[in-house]
């Protein structure tokens, strides 16, 4: 396959939402997994008045290279760091007004977008063009969504309800007690 043709397949498939897809991207991922010995040129074809194109397959290093990483991405989590997680923890910065407010437009995008990601993948799946097992990752997707939209909401209503507390974090020391 060719690197514009990963990317549209890419694209088509909804996995450009699982990580960030550009075809100059893509060109220099084919270039590394060339040197490492990984893919080899197949073919060389010309389409028309379009410049000439190289077709790309795996070797069979390749093939065995990819599938003990997809395993082992797969038996054994990983730290992972989202920028979401780093802004949590400091949450208290914008007072309970402030973060709730956050919270709650956060929600409000979660769902918008869970909401298309459903339906785009429902129109997927419907069409017949391609197997579930190849858009798996979007389930997983939307499942992650998912939690993080129902965990935003449940901590929004704890510092409306009070039931998360918000201490002072002016560094002073409470009324009747002297700092030491």
């Amino acid at each position: 396959m060719h690197p514009h043709a990963m990317a549209a397949t890419l694209r088509e498939r909804g996995q450009d939402r699982a990580f960030k897809v550009t075809t100059g991207s893509l060109y220099d991922v084919v270039r590394a997994l060339e040197r490492a010995g990984w893919i080899e040129a197949r073919e060389t074809v010309k389409v028309g008045a379009r410049p000439e194109r190289t077709v790309y397959q795996h070797t069979e290093l390749g093939r065995a290279e990819f599938g003990r990483w997809v395993e082992e991405l797969i038996r054994v989590p990983a730290a992972e760091y989202p920028k979401f997680l780093s802004a949590v923890g400091y949450l208290g910065a914008l007072g309970p007004g402030g973060a709730t407010a956050a919270l709650r437009e956060r929600a409000t995008r979660l769902r918008a977008t869970l909401e298309e990601y459903r339906r785009e993948h429902s129109e997927l799946l419907a069409s017949g063009k391609v197997p579930r097992l190849f858009v798996i990752e979007v389930e997983y997707a939307l499942r992650m969504q998912e939690a993080e939209l129902g965990w935003v909401e449940e901590i929004a209503a704890d510092i409306e309800t009070g039931r998360l507390a918000w201490p002072d974090v002016t560094g002073q020391a409470p009324a009747g007690e002297e700092s030491r």
